[in-house]
């Protein structure tokens, strides 16, 4: 089977937007105009039961799907009530695509751009293992292979031992367009984990931009739970002076944002000149309001973050939000293995990583 001329995509309708770069990307890529993406539609019901209905054949098909399960803004009517999918209907739909392929791709790839439940990866007490579980369904359902950006916790791949997990950084490509925009003195910049947590990320960043780093521990109150977690009583900082410096303040996502500006305003009064925040991805989840305060206030000076799950159009309009396209990002590994061809390289990024180093290194002599 040649699946070099059998590459199709199958874009679910939470990630649209995205699917149509890549789309594109993969044409530029091979150079030539053929459209990918498969007619599929996922109709809902009136009593909320929904089903997926692929509209021309995939079989012996290298089958590529992508889906961002955190995609709020798609809706639909329920009892004559407009609903806003979850995260659950989106998984619900993964599972009914697997369905409707009926094995008769030759292979087939789930691509969750944020993955389903990332956050409830690991368990502590009498709760749910999410993560795990949804991966084993996709897993026991004969998915040959699950790729995401940036998961939470990487580790929980060791739930399907026998099934590939790619977990693709957007690192590079951020700093890549950090570097385009930012016309800062590099010597003074500084990367700062808001948590323990974020630690490994901020180490990466640190070690490219060749700089010092710092790190928040959260004391939490584990007697009480607010919003489903443990509240926080304090953040204590470990690291170097921060007075004077440039603060890169990353982490794997911005939920409602509360943490990361409580830790821009800790170090702005610790001395911080600017700041700024790097979020593989930003959920928003209580509106974008806080940061435009934020913002006038001059507490940041912007926000990187990637396109791999959904913001609303008006919110991509802020002055300060830069988003990153990673849809070259996710056609490059997409064609390679279409192709057979390794993707270690585009893994670990090595090659861009020096390049990015060599250019910090370069600004850096020059102020």
């Amino acid at each position: 089977m040649d699946r070099k001329n059998n590459l199709k995509l199958l874009v679910s309708k939470s990630c649209i937007e995205l699917g149509k770069k890549v789309n594109q990307n993969l044409q530029l890529i091979r150079k030539d105009q053929i459209d990918r993406i498969v007619e599929m539609e996922e109709p809902t019901f009136g009593n909320g039961e929904s089903k997926v209905v692929l509209k021309e054949s995939v079989r012996d098909a290298d089958l590529f799907y992508l889906t961002d399960p955190n995609n709020w803004g798609v809706t639909y009517e329920m009892f004559g009530i407009t609903n806003h999918m979850s995260p659950q209907d989106h998984f619900h739909n993964i599972v009914s695509t697997v369905s409707a392929i009926r094995g008769h791709a030759d292979r087939f790839t789930v691509i969750e751009s944020i993955l389903y439940e990332a956050r409830q990866h690991r368990r502590k007490g009498r709760e749910s293992l999410d993560c795990a579980i949804a991966l084993q369904e996709l897993a026991d359902l004969n998915v040959d292979c699950i790729m995401t950006i940036d998961a939470h916790d990487p580790n929980v791949q060791n739930a399907i031992p026998n099934t590939p997990f790619e977990n693709l950084y957007p690192s590079h490509y951020i700093l890549e367009e950090f570097l385009k925009h930012e016309d800062i003195n590099y010597r003074k910049i500084m990367a700062i984990s808001p948590d323990t947590g974020a630690t490994d990320r901020t180490t990466y960043y640190a070690n490219i931009l060749g700089c010092k780093m710092g790190t928040f521990n959260k004391r939490r109150d584990y007697s009480k739970v607010v919003n489903g977690q443990n509240a926080i009583v304090s953040h204590e900082y470990i690291g170097g002076s921060v007075k004077g410096r440039h603060a890169f303040i990353v982490d794997d996502m911005i939920a409602s944002g509360g943490s990361i500006i409580d830790t821009a305003t800790r170090l702005k009064k610790m001395g911080a000149d600017k700041i700024y925040f790097v979020a593989s991805f930003c959920l928003f989840t209580n509106g974008i309001e806080k940061f435009d305060r934020a913002y006038e206030k001059g507490l940041f000076e912007a926000i990187y973050t990637t396109n791999g799950t959904y913001i609303p159009a008006e919110y991509k309009t802020r002055p300060y939000l830069r988003v990153v396209d990673v849809s070259p990002y996710l056609a490059e590994v997409i064609d390679a293995m279409n192709k057979g061809e390794s993707i270690s390289e585009l893994l670990s990024g090595t090659t861009k990583k020096l390049v990015l180093a060599q250019e910090v290194a370069k600004r850096k002599k020059q102020k």
